[in-house]
């Protein structure tokens, strides 16, 4: 059984606050930020509170494409029309859904240069890399699972299905 350790609002905030303190301070300002869905997109809304920039969204975890992979393609043309996208995501933990983001919009004919990510929690032993985190964790010391304050309504029962998906995160 995992270890499921919330986050408080407050904590939450100041991850999203440390966010917007990285964003243009490498001289790249994003277009617009990009909420991965689910899980990117309550602080997608509130990172564009806290920089002013607008927000999109992908319904990633949807699996419906014409609203996870179709905004793809048609985000990747932006992309080439010179605009930034910062995508946002809550946990980079294995990297399976940047990668699949990533090979998605560069096949669509993205401009990489024009594609950032980001993440409150980015695990070092992940696939992908981020750009911008919050807080960085190692997997093979950190085995938490992390419940954000949007999913502490969740019953307890799906918490243990998310968690269970990919055991080796928290086992």
């Amino acid at each position: 059984m995992p270890v499921f350790t919330r986050i408080p609002h407050e904590e939450y905030v100041t991850q999203v606050l440390a966010l917007a303190g990285q964003i243009g301070g490498d001289g790249w300002t994003p277009s617009f930020i990009i909420g991965i869905g689910r899980g990117g997109l309550a602080p997608a809304v509130y990172l564009s509170h806290a920089t002013g920039l607008p927000m999109l969204s992908v319904d990633h975890s949807s699996e419906v494409p014409d609203f996870a992979d179709a905004p793809l393609v048609r985000l990747a043309a932006r992309t080439r029309d010179g605009e930034r996208l910062l995508f946002l995501d809550d946990i980079n933990d294995t990297g399976g859904t940047l990668a699949k983001l990533r090979a998605a919009l560069i096949d669509a004919g993205g401009v990489a240069a024009n594609i950032r990510f980001a993440t409150l929690i980015d695990n070092t032993r992940s696939s992908q890399r981020v750009d911008y985190r919050a807080r960085t964790i190692d997997r093979a010391t950190t085995k938490d699972w992390f419940v954000f304050p949007w999913e502490a309504v969740a019953p307890q029962a799906a918490l243990n299905l998310d968690a269970a998906e990919v055991p080796e995160r928290t086992a």
